[in-house]
């Protein structure tokens, strides 16, 4: 069968990440569950022939971008996919692929995005500290790898009322090292800690427990793109706009409840 691409988006609030789990839900179950219900994957398989993911996602963090890849029929489209998969996971867009490619490992670029309440943020020391940690370092102070620590992030942020968008790019990310990069940005930003700290972090000596760095919470957190370059996706308008849909609701409730948050906060005396 040939190789098959797919972008995934998916609210990861309810999932305990991305790759499977033993007795947890994750978005790869689901994915897993709905391939069995097409009989893409026999029932005793543990995963598709030649399956990969672009990356593992953590409890909590979302994507618009995420990307698999497997061997599959060619009616195998995002929206047929769709049909068995949960309501906050759809795949929107495909591209057919050579039959090497692995989806994680032919990626050239990630790009996150984190939405920071920021309202008491300096955006100039804030920016200081993103500069500060972009390119190449060792990151081992901020990931609880104990491999593959050196990475060159770009760190850029935008703000957006009281939110800073912070965009982090780069070929490949160390676990939790989006949140802490944004966790020790934003201590700088606020005055917590100064920009020197930023040295420190960076330094090959351990950090002592105390001066740990502490992941920012995943919620906020959204894997928005992956590059490939020599791989070129068609959208699935329908499926896009069914997704859109999907989303639209997720994004109004979430709106309902903070509304509802924000009443009983202003009525409390």
């Amino acid at each position: 069968m040939p190789t098959r691409a797919f972008r995934i988006a998916y609210d990861g609030t309810d999932y305990r990440g991305f790759q499977r789990q033993p007795d947890v839900e994750t978005v790869e179950d689901a994915i897993f569950d709905a391939l069995r219900s097409l009989g893409v994957l026999e029932s005793g398989a543990g995963k598709p022939a030649g399956y990969a993911a672009a990356g593992r996602t953590d409890a909590g963090v979302s994507a618009l971008a995420q990307t698999i890849a497997l061997d599959g029929p060619d009616w195998l489209a995002p929206r047929a996919l769709n049909g068995e998969l949960p309501a906050d996971v759809r795949a929107w867009a495909s591209a057919d692929a050579p039959a090497d490619f692995h989806a994680t490992h032919d990626a050239t670029r990630r790009e996150y995005a984190y939405h920071l309440h920021a309202p008491a943020v300096a955006d100039d020391r804030f920016a200081a500290a993103c500069a500060a940690l972009s390119g190449e370092h060792d990151f081992h102070n901020l990931t609880p790898d104990d491999r593959h620590t050196v990475r060159s992030p770009t760190i850029e942020a935008t703000r957006d009322g009281d939110y800073l968008v912070v965009t982090v790019t780069a070929g490949g990310f160390a676990r939790e090292l989006v949140r802490r990069l944004v966790s020790l940005a934003r201590a700088v930003g606020t005055g917590t800690a100064p920009l020197e700290k930023v040295d420190r972090v960076l330094e090959s000596e351990p950090l002592p427990g105390h001066e740990g760095i502490q992941p920012a919470p995943p919620e906020p957190l959204v894997l928005t793109d992956v590059v490939y370059p020599d791989l070129e996706f068609t959208i699935d308008r329908e499926a896009t706009e069914r997704a859109r849909a999907v989303f639209e609701t997720l994004s109004i409730e979430r709106r309902t409840k903070a509304r509802v948050a924000r009443a009983v906060v202003d009525g409390i005396e």
